[in-house]
């Protein structure tokens, strides 16, 4: 703790194409979030091209901590700790955040802590209201789609998890078969807004009691769809094709949220990760668990994205529990949560 008593902790988040910093006092209160974005740098691409994002994160990383201490109004001195994102992500773009860390752990005498991503996206709910434990997660982005139970702050329980594509992944893939820019999950949501869900599309339940997912065969009935339309000759409505593979994700993800909620018995679901931005997915889980009296937590949309705050949050429950990390500490692109 610095001198006034608080927990002030300093994230660093560089897992994929964002550079950020962030200040958090005490786990939930946001006092600054700095996130430099590469996303133009990117969109000509098509997608994240890893040696660029890296070369960027060294371009970046000095400056962003700087501003992030900066708007706290925080001086190095006065921090209680470091967290760095360890893994999972690009791992050219993790050893930029976790070097930067390391060498400032060092140089001011802090504790360092690892932070894996996707307890980052759980606690980005706590910076908004306290989460209230026993609870389930669903985390859905670009790389993960899985139901984790937490009964304690930094104690999770895998319920389910993806067994091909990731959700967000799949939207990225539709969207690029589509013709849309890139990144596509925003631009798949934006023109499911102007169709109808009349196209009927695959969802993939599995066995009866599975909490998995699976969305390869849900891509390929999307590609297929299109791919005959060109052999006959036939338009396809892109809006309506839009709306129903997002009906179809929304679908899966919400019905097995809630059964995850009900078979650990509890009422507090919370949802995260970048896909948690999509406003079909907010709508639908927002809807249900209004029904079955269960308390949903949604992060703003600027903490849906990759972001430091989620990080410096998560990595203060790790501090506080002295889990620290030593200066040996190396990015691990395929970091396991449990």
């Amino acid at each position: 703790m610095n001198k006034k008593g608080s927990t002030l902790v300093l994230g660093i988040e560089t897992s994929c194409d964002e550079t950020s910093a962030a200040v958090v006092e005490n786990g939930e209160i946001l006092r600054s979030n700095v996130i430099s974005s590469q996303m133009e740098v990117h969109r000509k691409f098509g997608g994240v091209v890893p040696e660029v994002a890296s070369r960027r994160h060294v371009e970046r990383i000095t400056d962003v901590i700087q501003q992030a201490l900066d708007q706290a109004g925080v001086k190095q001195s006065e921090l209680s700790a470091l967290a760095v994102t360890q893994g999972p992500g690009l791992v050219g773009a993790l050893l930029i955040g976790v070097a930067a860390a390391k060498a400032m752990a060092f140089a001011a005498g802090l504790p360092l802590v690892g932070v894996h991503h996707i307890a980052g996206h759980i606690y980005a709910s706590h910076l908004v209201k306290p989460l209230r434990f026993p609870l389930v997660a669903l985390v859905v982005s670009g790389g993960h789609t899985e139901l984790i139970y937490m009964p304690g702050h930094n104690r999770f329980e895998r319920l389910g998890k993806t067994r091909d594509d990731a959700a967000g992944e799949a939207f990225d893939k539709v969207a690029r078969v589509l013709e849309l820019p890139y990144p596509g999950g925003p631009e798949i949501d934006r023109l499911a807004r102007e169709g109808r869900p009349s196209i009927d599309l695959p969802r993939a339940w599995l066995e009866p009691d599975s909490l998995d997912f699976s969305f390869s065969g849900l891509k390929s009935a999307v590609i297929n769809h299109l791919h005959n339309a060109k052999q006959r000759g036939t338009t396809v409505q892109r809006a309506d094709l839009a709306a129903s593979f997002q009906e179809s994700v929304v679908e899966v993800l919400t019905e097995k949220s809630i059964r995850a909620v009900k078979s650990k018995g509890v009422d507090h679901l919370v949802l995260a990760g970048g896909v948690s931005a999509n406003s079909a997915l907010r709508s639908a889980l927002s809807e249900r668990c209004r029904k079955e009296g269960i308390r949903l937590s949604v992060p703003p949309i600027e903490l849906c994205t990759d972001n430091a705050a989620m990080i410096a949050a998560a990595g203060t429950f790790r501090y506080l529990d002295r889990e620290f990390a030593g200066l040996d500490m190396n990015a691990e692109p395929n970091l396991k949560l449990v």
